[in-house]
């Protein structure tokens, strides 16, 4: 069995909240992952099942390898639709925040989202919790918010009414953060927490090849041009990092989610620690997204704090810079001298 991570008050507040909602709104952060899709498709059926008919926003495109998530049609994004999300969120009265742990990080939404008069729940994984709700469930220490998702409505009671469509996001979102189940999973319940969605006739195999093995011939041929061109491996420091221009992009026709797990293959290389990628903007000039894996204890989150505006978790985090791609190189130089002794 799992162990609670609900309040008989919390519990029973969320019911009462869900029941007396006409309106409900779920929104996740921007560039949406496998685990912030997952969270909102599984957590609209449970609301749906609950005779709910929830209204799913996701800020901005997600990937084209997760487009074949049941239900995934039925996102509106908020970049195309904003005048329709904006009034739906003036009349709301619940809005679940999935997957973020502050409001900027759904960026354009932040504003909707802080001005509408709807009650919001926090459902998250992610420290430092800063949403105005009056339900947060915040767990940082778990491997996903698809699985605090999955957590919460056993705890309800409700995980034998829901199927196949509630099964397959959840145990894609847990997929996705833990790269596969190669990090940040080795708590026991995690395991029985899959037995369990695969009760549900969910088959597992096809939905890692739908996200792993579901790429263009562009996305093959970009791996293998950062691994043979643009990989900087500081052996001294066993870490790596490369750099991906907007020339690069255009030149391998790149579309969102061909980056995805790139930044993890540096650490295939014996004694790595530490992998950073640093991605230009396709449209914003000076900027510059940062991904960090790390293996083991070492805190790329610390990293990712320290120089790079971001966070995350202990091998998992993010972050941004504005400025050049140049200056971004200097700023990850700086942060591996700066860290040498623990990389050491």
């Amino acid at each position: 069995m799992l162990k609670e991570i609900m309040t008989e008050r919390e519990c029973s507040e969320l019911h009462s909240l869900i029941d007396s909602a006409e309106t409900i709104v779920l929104c996740c952060h921007t560039n949406p992952d496998g685990d912030a899709l997952g969270a909102m498709l599984g957590w609209a059926e449970v609301l749906k099942m609950m005779g709910k008919d929830p209204l799913i926003v996701a800020p901005d495109q997600y990937p084209d390898y997760l487009k074949w998530l049941p239900n995934s049609e039925k996102i509106v994004r908020y970049d195309k639709r904003k005048d329709f999300v904006d009034t739906v969120l003036k009349i709301a009265d619940l809005v679940f925040c999935l997957d973020f742990n502050t409001l900027s990080r759904t960026e354009a939404m932040a504003e909707a989202i802080a001005q509408s008069p709807a009650k919001k729940i926090l459902i998250d994984h992610h420290l430092d919790p800063e949403v105005d709700a009056v339900l947060t469930f915040s767990h940082p220490d778990l491997s996903s918010t698809c699985e605090l998702v999955f957590r919460i409505i056993w705890q309800m009671g409700l995980f034998e009414q829901l199927g196949k469509h509630f099964a397959i996001p959840v145990y894609c979102g847990m997929m996705t953060d833990t790269g596969g189940f190669t990090y940040n999973s080795t708590e026991p319940e995690i395991f029985f927490i899959i037995s369990q969605l695969l009760t549900k006739r969910i088959d597992k195999d096809k939905i890692y090849r739908n996200v792993y093995h579901n790429y263009s011939e562009h996305r093959m041929r970009l791996v293998g041009y950062v691994l043979c061109h643009k990989l900087v491996v500081d052996s001294q420091r066993h870490a790596a990092f490369y750099t991906l221009t907007r020339d690069d992009l255009k030149r391998f026709h790149f579309i969102k989610g061909d980056a995805e797990g790139l930044v993890n293959m540096p650490l295939q290389i014996k004694g790595l620690k530490l992998s950073i990628s640093l991605r230009e903007d396709t449209e914003r000039d000076k900027m510059i997204w940062v991904s960090l894996r790390s293996v083991d204890d070492f805190p790329c989150n610390k990293v990712a704090e320290q120089f790079f505006n971001g966070g995350g978790h202990l091998n998992a985090s993010g972050g941004k810079l504005r400025c050049t791609i140049e200056e971004a190189v200097d700023i990850v130089k700086r942060a591996l001298i700066h860290f040498e002794d623990t990389l050491k």
